[in-house]
């Protein structure tokens, strides 16, 4: 038996990425706003025109990379073998934590990006709780 909330989550999830990569890749600047604030966003644009060149294309890559995450996540949601969905989900919960552990840890030593940090970490928890409920519901399902 194959579970149709795997497919539903890896939806959601290549949703949310798609979306954030299109942004991030086309619309930095308003990105930055609307995530960290107008004030925070003019202090991370760079002091000259070199710099300012380069966090915009560092940013538009790392929207590159959203987007193909999230047609990746696309592609895996069609794997109907439960043993593979089992361990994709589980290292899923792995990448969610360890991102937050890391906005703990690093992000918020940061002057400019220490308001936001525990926000964009409930985020990141928020993400691996879905892939959780997943590995519960698919546990029950099993030993049920």
């Amino acid at each position: 038996m194959v579970s149709s909330g795997f497919t539903l989550i890896c939806f959601l999830h290549s949703a949310i990425a798609l979306t954030c990569g299109a942004l991030m890749m086309f619309y930095s600047k308003e990105i930055c706003v609307f995530g960290h604030g107008p004030e925070t966003k003019s202090k991370l644009k760079g002091s000259t025109p070199h710099d300012q060149l380069l966090i915009q294309t560092s940013d538009s890559f790392s929207g590159l990379l959203m987007f193909n995450l999230g047609f990746f996540l696309l592609m895996v949601a069609f794997i109907k073998d439960r043993e593979f969905q089992s361990f994709f989900a589980k290292g899923c919960v792995l990448l969610h934590i360890s991102m937050a552990v890391w906005r703990f840890f690093f992000e918020r030593k940061l002057e400019d990006l220490a308001y936001d940090w525990s926000r964009h970490a409930i985020g990141d928890i928020a993400l691996a709780i879905s892939w959780v409920f997943f590995l519960v519901y698919t546990w029950r399902e099993k030993y049920d």
